[in-house]
């Protein structure tokens, strides 16, 4: 449809149609029949705002949605299609690692491919819009949702968000194979005071938009179609009523023209949060800041029609949300066909299919993070008897907490990859404990997790494990978080793992000290008790799908890890937030002991392992820098030459960062710029380049101004933050960059 044509149909509308438009339903209303009885009357949903609601969130399934969109249209005054939006987050029903393995990849590309088939499934299955990708900075590790994210740091997060609307929305988001993405949460919702879910921000306008702001940025210029309001306040204004942010920052500064869409019922929360009075207020103040959409709170429905007739709010904000919603609707073609890519031969063609399952192994496998490897204990000695002990040996329950769409009986778990592959006679299996504990009972996202077993039981699954451990000579401990003690709502104070997991491996240690851990985590653990006693430790995340087949081929070497860590493991939960990007401080510590500097008393400053960290089952080494100045575009080549040290094939990942020595405001210590992963066989080597020009040195100045500064900078090159591998260049006042 022309915009000609859109502009007509939406003055051709009356005023409760166009501000209907602006309203979003849960599906299962819609499923549950057109007569108003039981959740529907106690909700107080007309029969009209059923008829007339521009989106509905939660509804997938071909023949479904098809038939809700029929009967959608068929009551509609001029027949606009229905929104189909629903999070697909980390896969649909093939389930891909969690977004904080996927950032452990350090390959965004594949991430791209991930969202790619992600999309494919759900466009399928009648979904247009899905709510990602999460954009968020996170530095604290105790907010439950770092795992939506890709981490730490801002370069990092910026490279993921832009691959991931690509791989959502495709090269044509008309097409029937793609859905449009949606930027969240708007703005630095992943700095809750304390790391507590939906909680104030506080940050000073130049933190904003130097570390929080560049990856929504990032996704927008990428082409994103809607971005989501953050339920959080940021220095005491909700972001769902913050004009500035969302008007100035968000429409003006970043050109973001899409759809704009409060998270669930945040509107109403504005009341909440002490905000505003009530309804009345609520509406206006999210509709002047811009929200286009009101996430199932009724608010705009109830209220806007009211206020438009007495003059409180203006028609013309409501058509300007309305034309947003249908362009939106236009560029995915639903005027055309309203069920775009509904269908349910291709549903069953895409959804776990063989091609998406080998792409979620292969995006498990490079998520991995080898955190220790003390005596070369891994890949395994297959010749050796092994027991795998943990709750995690035979649970599917590995997907994480937003994979509410996939099915955790699709997933394989360790057990049954491991009976594929090794002997039944050097190979044993114990559950050891429970995940967390007897009589525990955890819900979300439609899903419960409960266990129980009495203390016979208890006692009978610890002795079958130390006798197991015991014939064992290498113990394979399958431990980590349950997949609901991370996501939405599941902030930890101790993020440790779980005290009855804890007791199972010391007492699994005092008989077999050839204990190698494997991690199953949405977030950074506390693991330095774990850490200080096990040969090994693999962070394999929530892993998706076929982590089972992935965790046995790393083991057991048939594959290498080549994970690196996109957001810092604790030394404990004490140094939260913690990350490597700090800022320098006067008297910083240097690791001695004086007093009046810069360290606690009890604990070293820095995290037991650093963002970047990971290690490989060979060795790489790095030259030092070599620095090439001048050339016609005032770029610096930065050369370094890698090498595989060690006797089997590996992949490395080459990191760049820069520090600004001096400048106006203080500045991190250092800063990821670049990185590039090489793989090489035993002895080989290669030649590594970047390039630094002076766009990369910028920075925002104490007038807002984003500029570089004449001065000495370093440029470090290695193998994660840590690296000491470095060499100095200055930018002339000219904007020269010279040795």
């Amino acid at each position: 449809m022309k915009q000609e044509d859109l502009e007509k149909l939406l003055y051709s509308m009356s005023l409760e149609e166009k501000i209907n438009q602006l309203s979003q339903l849960t599906g299962s209303l819609y499923l549950e029949g057109a007569e108003l009885t039981g959740p529907l009357k106690e909700q107080g949903i007309t029969e009209k705002e059923m008829q007339l609601a521009g989106s509905v969130i939660g509804t997938f399934g071909a023949e479904t949605v098809k038939k809700l969109q029929e009967r959608y249209m068929e009551k509609q005054p001029h027949h606009i299609p229905l929104l189909f939006m629903m999070d697909v987050i980390n896969g649909f029903k093939t389930v891909f690692p969690i977004p904080l393995g996927q950032g452990a990849t350090f390959e965004p590309e594949l991430s791209e491919e991930c969202a790619r088939a992600a999309a494919k499934e759900a466009a399928a299955s009648g979904v247009h819009v899905t709510f990602a990708p999460m954009a968020d900075l996170v530095r604290d590790a105790r907010w439950g949702r770092v795992m939506e994210s890709t981490g730490e740091d801002t370069y990092l997060n910026s490279c993921f968000a832009k691959s991931m609307v690509k791989g959502f929305q495709g090269e044509d988001l008309g097409k029937k194979d793609s859905v449009a993405a949606c930027v969240k949460h708007f703005a630095a919702y992943g700095a809750p005071e304390g790391g507590r879910e939906y909680n104030n921000v506080e940050l000073s306008e130049h933190t904003l938009r130097e570390y929080y702001l560049p990856a929504y940025q990032a996704g927008i210029k990428a082409g994103a179609a809607l971005v989501m309001t953050s339920f959080n306040t940021l220095n005491g204004i909700p972001s769902t009523g913050n004009k500035w942010l969302m008007r100035d920052v968000l429409r003006k500064e970043m050109g973001f023209d899409g759809v704009l869409i409060s998270d669930w019922a945040a509107v109403d929360e504005l009341i909440r949060h002490g905000y505003c009075e009530n309804a009345e207020e609520a509406a206006i103040c999210s509709l002047e800041a811009g929200v286009d959409i009101d996430m199932v709170a009724g608010i705009y429905a109830k209220r806007l029609e009211k206020l438009v007739t007495e003059g409180k709010v203006s028609e013309k904000l409501i058509d300007e949300s309305v034309l947003r919603v249908l362009q939106l609707k236009n560029n995915l073609g639903l005027f055309e066909n309203p069920y775009k890519g509904a269908d349910e031969k291709e549903e069953k063609k895409w959804c776990l299919c063989e091609e998406h399952r080998e792409l979620a192994k292969k995006a498990a496998e490079k998520s991995f993070v080898l955190l220790k490897n003390e005596e070369q204990i891994l890949p395994l000695d297959t010749k050796k008897k092994i027991a795998f002990i943990g709750p995690y040996t035979d649970s599917q329950k590995i997907l994480g907490a937003w994979s509410f769409i996939g099915d955790s009986e699709d997933a394989v778990s360790i057990k049954k990859a491991a009976e594929e592959v090794f002997g039944s006679e050097k190979v044993t299996y114990s559950k050891g404990s429970l995940l967390l504990g007897d009589k525990v009972h955890m819900e979300g996202f439609g899903r419960s997790f409960s266990e129980s077993a009495g203390k016979e039981e208890q006692e009978r699954m610890l002795e079958d494990a130390l006798e197991k451990a015991k014939k064992a000579d290498i113990v394979v401990m399958t431990l980590g978080e349950g997949f609901l003690q991370s996501g939405e709502a599941a902030s930890r104070a101790d993020i440790r793992i779980p005290k009855i997991q804890r007791k199972l491996f010391k007492k699994v240690w005092k008989v077999n000290k050839n204990i190698v851990v494997v991690l199953f985590t949405g977030r950074p653990l506390d693991i330095r008790k774990i850490s200080e006693k096990a040969k090994a430790v693999l962070c394999v995340w929530m892993p998706g799908t076929e982590g089972g087949h992935d965790v046995v081929d790393v083991l057991r070497g048939v594959s290498s890890p080549e994970g690196k860590l996109p957001m810092s493991f604790p030394y404990n939960t004490g140094q939260v937030p913690v990350h490597y990007n700090e800022y320098s401080t006067g008297r910083p510590s240097n690791g001695n002991d004086e007093r009046f500097c810069s360290r606690y008393l009890d604990i070293p400053n820095e995290p037991l392992y650093p963002f970047g960290y990971g290690l490989n089952y060979t060795r790489f080494s790095v030259s030092p820098i070599q620095l090439t100045y001048g050339d016609e575009r005032g770029q610096i080549k930065v050369k370094v030459n890698v090498k595989n040290e060690g006797d089997r094939a590996g992949t490395e990942v080459v990191q760049l960062y820069l520090q600004d020595v001096a400048a106006s405001m203080v500045r991190p210590v250092r800063e990821l710029k670049a990185f590039q992963k090489v793989t090489l066989l035993p002895g080989q080597s290669t030649e590594v380049d970047f390039e630094i020009g002076e766009k990369d040195l910028r920075f925002f100045d104490e007038q807002g101004r984003y500029i570089s500064e004449p001065g000495k900078f370093k440029v470090y090159v290695g193998f994660d933050s840590r690296t000491e591998n470095k060499a100095e260049f200055i930018l002339l006042p000219e904007e020269k960059l010279i040795g």
